[in-house]
């Protein structure tokens, strides 16, 4: 493998194809650089282990959205399916036992995302249109739960929750290992399960793969149905931060959680992408808000970084297949 390195780095055009393979550890490893000149609290305990929190939940839903996309398909729906679950957990966690609230946050998280699925997969709606209804749908149905309102944890149970997610295990933010979790079983299992090869191998030629006999509804349906279920599972900590569910969490998370897929190199026509890119997506997502933040850019100016950043990466996905 050093050999092979070495003869990429031989000529001008190798070392150039070997910085566009990489782009995004080169992109990443440049913004933690930028970012400790910039700034001297920068690696600061404090802020590293925020940086990590924020970006857990995004991250979490990232994992989801990168399954849907190697399918070529796309979910609009995440970021509202947040703000819904995040009101149904508060609700739970107040009437029930903790385990029960969270387990039937996951399953209605489940629930959503398989009428997703079941529309995308055996309506052969597009999912564009699939996902952006029931985005509508859920952010409604937030609020109507909610009533408009936040709804505050009163039980020992949400007190619970509250003290794992704004605490940390060595040294580490306890909701930030949960994404570390959730990256390595999703790296694991497209690496090496069957699952995880078959929905790649859709993502690159669907009626190749139909005609190879692979389920191509069924594996479909169920990249969705996990996708939501990763949102609830985004909820619960994400409203555990706060000690409260509301309709208003995850705004725009959809698109964050794509630009980081598409940052970590995934191509939105399917068939491509990795877990661990996806992670460094969505660090430099974070690192970018977070340089921003440490230089007091209002939040306005972040969004036109971070859509410029987006075109960037897919024009050099572009120039990576020429």
């Amino acid at each position: 493998m050093g050999t092979t390195i070495k003869e990429q780095l031989s000529s001008p055009r190798g070392i150039l194809n070997f910085l566009i393979k990489y782009n995004t550890i080169f992109i990443f490893v440049l913004l933690v650089i930028f970012s400790a000149i910039i700034s001297d609290v920068f690696f600061t305990s404090v802020n590293l282990s925020n940086l990590l929190k924020q970006v857990s939940g995004i991250g979490i839903i990232s994992i989801g959205m990168l399954l849907v996309i190697l399918t070529g398909g796309i979910d609009l729906s995440v970021g509202s399916m947040v703000a819904l679950l995040a009101v149904t957990f508060a609700i739970l966690v107040n009437v029930v036992i903790l385990p029960v609230a969270i387990l039937l946050t996951v399953m209605v998280g489940f629930a959503l995302g398989s009428v997703a699925g079941y529309l995308v997969a055996y309506q052969k709606m597009a999912p564009f249109i699939a996902t952006l209804a029931l985005m509508t749908v859920a952010r409604g149905l937030g609020f109507i739960y909610a009533k408009g309102s936040p709804i505050t944890f009163k039980t020992p149970g949400g007190e619970f929750m509250s003290n794992f997610a704004n605490n940390s295990t060595l040294g580490i933010p306890n909701i930030a290992i949960v994404f570390f979790l959730i990256v390595g079983i999703a790296s694991v299992m497209l690496r090496y399960n069957v699952f995880g090869r078959l929905i790649i191998a859709m993502g690159s030629n669907e009626e190749a793969s139909r005609l190879s006999g692979i389920k191509v509804n069924k594996y479909k349906f169920l990249v969705y149905a996990i996708s939501g279920s990763l949102a609830a599972i985004a909820a619960v900590i994400v409203a555990s931060r706060t000690n409260l569910g509301s309709p208003n969490m995850g705004m725009a998370w959809e698109l964050d959680a794509i630009a980081a897929v598409v940052i970590g190199g995934a191509s939105l026509n399917g068939g491509r992408g990795t877990a661990i890119n996806t992670l460094m997506g969505v660090l430099i997502l974070g690192l970018i808000g977070n340089i921003l933040n440490l230089l007091n850019v209002p939040s306005y100016p972040q969004q036109v970084v971070k859509g410029a950043i987006i075109i960037f990466a897919v024009l050099l996905q572009k120039f990576e297949k020429k």
